[in-house]
């Protein structure tokens, strides 16, 4: 009897989520007798064509981890949405979009100026910059159309399941994998994994009915007290409004979460979310005051959109140069 067939891909992310498949730790050797590995490129010598060469709903089960940035990218995504019957967003990149979606602020071109042209690193007297094809004497070269606007995978292609977290931990990634092999799959749509809460309900960190804001923190210039609540002393936590799940591991450390498990069930936007928080513990009415305040945060969309730009309702920013929106 053949095993059921696992596959694992990587598309625009850090390459976190390929590590963090190996925090399952020893049951890594349990998922290795279970499953057939049919493609992971980041690990072994796997091609597309193999994928090509399999039937339609061949796959049992293929984590995806990355956005979508590239035609490449894409490519792949409908490959092997067509080729898996169970297709899992894993991690908050194929998820949310994540910080290869921060990118949304801008387009192609802009992109390509400030990585290829203007940065102050950059040498590049001839203004050189990726083009999709280009004629050596052995032939035709290609790369990948570099599109303008960074997509999660479900807004590429239907998705099944998703596994949050920048990367998941390693609990997590066994919760799904377990599920798959004892046949236990929640409804199509499920968020796996996680909790449905938010940080701050599992956080035990003392809060208070009270606006005590009166200036914003950064992290690494103060020093928190460890039982207070993270933003009631003026640090940015996004545990208001991130899902459950991953164990406090920030805000147990004294950092302010980041907001990677993405917004928790029954928010819509997980920045709106964030900005209401907020400004629930400023301490002032004085419109000249707040205005202060929120010029102490000289990057809102950095810290209320860190994972989720594309996954957001604001999906973007508006650009019209150069005719690409």
């Amino acid at each position: 009897m053949s095993k059921p067939k696992l596959a694992l891909y990587w598309a625009a992310s850090c390459g976190g989520c390929e590590i963090a498949i190996l925090e399952v730790k020893e049951k890594i050797l349990d998922v290795a007798d279970f499953f057939e590995l049919v493609f992971w490129p980041c690990a072994l010598d796997f091609k597309v064509k193999d994928v090509e060469a399999r039937a339609d709903g061949e796959i049992d089960v293929c984590l995806f981890n990355g956005a979508i940035r590239t035609s490449e990218q894409e490519h792949i995504a409908r490959l092997l949405r067509r080729k898996s019957k169970v297709l899992v967003a894993y991690g908050s990149c194929a998820h949310e979009g994540c910080i290869p979606g921060l990118a949304n602020v801008a387009n192609r071109d802009q992109v390509f100026d400030r990585a290829y042209l203007s940065s102050p690193s950059t040498v590049n007297p001839d203004g050189t910059v990726p083009r999709t094809s280009t004629h050596v004497p052995e032939g035709e070269l290609k790369l990948p159309v570099f599109f303008d606007t960074v997509k999660t995978l479900d807004q590429t292609v239907p998705v099944d399941y998703y596994v949050p977290g920048c990367p998941p931990v390693g609990e997590q990634t066994l919760a799904v994998i377990t599920a798959v092999m004892q046949g236990e799959l929640p409804p199509a749509g499920s968020v796996v994994g996680a909790g449905e809460k938010t940080v701050c309900d599992e956080c035990e960190r003392e809060r208070s009915d009270e606006k005590s804001v009166k200036a914003f923190q950064r992290i690494h210039l103060s020093k928190p007290d460890p039982k207070q609540c993270l933003l009631e002393q003026g640090i940015i936590c996004c545990g208001p409004a991130t899902r459950s799940g991953c164990g406090g591991l920030c805000v147990n450390s004294g950092v302010g979460c980041r907001g990677c498990y993405g917004p928790a069930a029954g928010i819509q936007d997980q920045g709106t979310k964030m900005l209401s928080a907020v400004a629930g513990v400023l301490d002032s009415q004085d419109p000249d005051e707040l205005a202060a305040l929120a010029a102490q945060l000289d990057d809102p969309l950095g810290y209320f959109y860190r994972f989720g730009l594309p996954y957001s309702t604001l999906r973007r920013v508006k650009t019209l140069e150069n005719g690409h929106d």
